[in-house]
Parts: C-alpha cells; sequence; structure tokens
C-alpha cells in the first residue's frame, strides 16, 4: 500500500515511520525544511520526502499521490487538512482521504465532505493500516445509543510524577476503561502493572458523564492543565 502524509511533525513522523516498519511504501509532505531534514535523520532513506505545501496541487503531484492508495493530513491546521485532502480527492481521485481534526467542532464538516477524520494518532494508524473507516466506528458506538464517549488526554511532559506509579495506584472508577498508552513510538495496552510516565497519551473508553471524573483522578494524581480532548460519539 502507497500512503501519502502530509505534515511531518510529530503525528505525521509517527505514521510514516509505522507505517513503513510494516512494510507500506510511505511519502510525506512539510514545508518546513528543518522538520524535512529531520525526518531524513530519523526515516529511513526508502520513505520520500517532499519539501513544499501540501495545500498545493505541484507538491501533491510530486509525491504521487496520483497513485496513492490513501492520503492523510495530519498538521495542526484543520483548515489545511480540509483543503489538502478535497485536493487529493477533486484533483487525483484518490481512494481514501484521512485526516487528522484538533477541533471536534469541525468534524462534521470534514464528514459531510467525505474525510474520514479523528482526533487519535493511533487510530489514525488503524485506520489505514486495517481499511477500517472512521464510519465504522461512529456505527460501532451509535450502538450504544450515545452512552459512550472517547477521550484522549496527554500527561504534560514536565509532570512531577511519584516513583513507579502504576495504573492499578490510579483507582480508575467504575464505568472507565484505559484503551491504549501511547508512549514515544510505543503502544501500550494498559494492565495494572503498566508504568505511568510523564508524556504519556491515554486514550479511554468512558460511560457518558465519567469523563469528567476519570480527569478528576488524572489531575489529582498527575497535574493535568488543559491537555485533555474529548471525542463524544
Amino acid at each position: 500500500m502507497y500512503v501519502v502524509i502530509n505534515g511531518g511533525g510529530e503525528v505525521g513522523s509517527y505514521l510514516a515511520g509505522t507505517l513503513f516498519k510494516k512494510g507500506h511504501a510511505v511519502a510525506v509532505i512539510d514545508k518546513r525544511g528543518d522538520v524535512i531534514q529531520k525526518l531524513a535523520e530519523e526515516l529511513s532513506s526508502d520513505v520520500l520526502l517532499i519539501e513544499g505545501d501540501g495545500c498545493n496541487v505541484r507538491y501533491l503531484r510530486d509525491a504521487g499521490v496520483d497513485r496513492a492508495d490513501v492520503f492523510a493530513s495530519v498538521t495542526r491546521s484543520d483548515e489545511d487538512n480540509l483543503v489538502s485532502c478535497q485536493l487529493a480527492k477533486l484533483s487525483f481521485s484518490v481512494r481514501r482521504a484521512v485526516a487528522r481534526v484538533n477541533s471536534p467542532k469541525n468534524e462534521r464538516v470534514f464528514h459531510a465532505l467525505g474525510i474520514e477524520a479523528i482526533s487519535s494518532t493511533t487510530v489514525i494508524s488503524r485506520l489505514i493500516e486495517e481499511e477500517m473507516t472512521v464510519g465504522d466506528i461512529i456505527r460501532l458506538y451509535a450502538l450504544q445509543k450515545g452512552r459512550l464517549a472517547l477521550l484522549e488526554t496527554e500527561i504534560p511532559p514536565d509532570a512531577s510524577l511519584p516513583d513507579s506509579l502504576t495504573v492499578s495506584e490510579l483507582r480508575i472508577p467504575e464505568g472507565i476503561v484505559l484503551v491504549s498508552l501511547m508512549r514515544g513510538d510505543q503502544v501500550l495496552i494498559p494492565r495494572g502493572n503498566t508504568s505511568i510516565q510523564a508524556g504519556d497519551r491515554i486514550l479511554a473508553v468512558t460511560a457518558m458523564g465519567k469523563e469528567e471524573e476519570l480527569l478528576r483522578v488524572l489531575h489529582i494524581e498527575k497535574g493535568l492543565h488543559g491537555h485533555d480532548r474529548k471525542e463524544r460519539t
């Protein structure tokens, strides 16, 4: 499978590295020269790197979007992600366009235009790898009649944590399940003895109304301040 990624920041580099290691051909577009240089040092030389604006047809053509199986735009700008995905679909007839959504309120716009949009990095990776669609995920939670919420939150890198803090010590309330813990390039399935570290990203499924309860637990244990993002279904 050939995947073109617009945006070479933390999310883009993670996706590029993960997909390439799993045997897929990958190209990354980013308009920042320093980011391209960093990617050249971190990624395999077989990953195609394009310095340019992913909202410009020229650079999409240079990246070979016309032969891509998937185009994923994962910049920090929802507007750029929307424009680049639209160009990929309309100008190059790319089969699938997947976008990172930074503001949940914009998600409906992406879906209305036929763009698969999600906020979680790991879910984007699964969407591409397993050829799932965001629609499949939404329908799964719709079966619960809106009683579930997907929540992603980050423990600040400078957070002061107790030594050897584990999941079991968090005393997670009923109605909340920790789905995954992302640490650098690792994706961990949380167990009772799984350690919790500063900089970790936590993905959890909660019963509606339990989101703030989980965040209170995390706030007490790890001092989270304004790093939560919620996607209600």
